[in-house]
């Protein structure tokens, strides 16, 4: 071979090897540039999804301290109910020993106030009774329309 064949050769081939190597190094940097861009997108969506999560979790406990608060309520209000029930059970036992010696007129007039106030009591529960089943129907649709995963 002549040298000039040779020589031409080898220029071709580090003609290439450079073309293939900066080719290389191009590629290289697109496929870089690719992945900086893919990890700043997961990125921004884990951040979207982590402020989601932290807004759900925030009204999630502030609904369950609002239901403990209830509950401390409520809690209260059954204590004192249960009060005002033993105080009632003990004045219909103190009536009933002074029904034993009470004269006509006087049980006729208790049976009257006695029957006025069951009276009453049926309204307020019926009116109760009507409120719970809205409560009742207000749950159920909060848990038909909650999200299921």
């Amino acid at each position: 071979m002549k040298p000039q064949t040779i020589a031409t050769a080898v220029g071709a081939a580090l003609i290439f090897g450079a073309g293939w190597a900066a080719n290389g190094w191009r590629l290289g940097q697109d496929i870089a540039q690719i992945q900086l861009t893919h990890t700043q997108e997961l990125a921004a969506r884990d951040a979207g999804t982590f402020a989601v999560a932290q807004a759900i979790d925030t009204n999630y406990q502030g609904a369950l301290n609002a239901s403990i608060q209830e509950q401390a309520r409520l809690a209260g209000a059954a204590a004192v109910a249960t009060r005002n029930a033993g105080r009632l059970r003990e004045q219909l036992s103190e009536a009933d020993k002074r029904i034993a010696t009470a004269s006509a007129a006087a049980v006729r007039d208790y049976a009257a106030t006695a029957n006025k106030l069951l009276r009453q009591c049926s309204d307020r529960y019926a009116e109760l009774a009507a409120r719970a089943d809205g409560h009742a129907l207000d749950a159920r649709v909060c848990r038909a329309a909650w999200p299921v995963n």
